[in-house]
């Protein structure tokens, strides 16, 4: 199994930048994949980013490319999402998520942390 923890939240001005980690612990030799997914209040869970372990590619939601930015530290086993330009319809709660190579989907999941963008 693998556990991540995500940090980094927390309450911003619009335009303003905030930085989120996701920390990985366990069977992290099984992840092929990690991602950011987010829930807005009201809405359903929505996919912001992802990154593959190994070769680094990434991959974005429209509504953040060219805002936001994924990136990964093996060594340290984490994840990051570096958010710029932040508007308020970003606020939601945002998800770490660890796709094994096992799998096929997500399996993994951490608790969340809340992201609230002022206007």
């Amino acid at each position: 199994q693998v556990q991540v923890v995500e940090s980094g939240g927390g309450l911003v001005q619009a335009g303003g930048s905030l930085r989120l980690s996701c920390a990985a612990s366990g069977r992290t030799s099984s992840i092929y994949a990690m991602g950011w997914f987010r829930r807005a209040p009201g809405k359903e869970r929505e996919f912001v980013a992802r990154i593959t372990w190994t070769s680094g590619n990434t991959y974005y939601a429209d509504s953040v490319k060219g805002r936001f930015t994924i990136s990964r530290d093996n060594a340290k086993n984490t994840m990051y999402l570096q958010m710029n330009s932040l508007k308020p319809e970003d606020t939601a709660i945002y998800y770490c998520a660890v796709r094994s190579s096992a799998s096929m989907t997500y399996n993994y999941w951490g608790q969340g942390t809340q992201v609230t963008v002022s206007s």
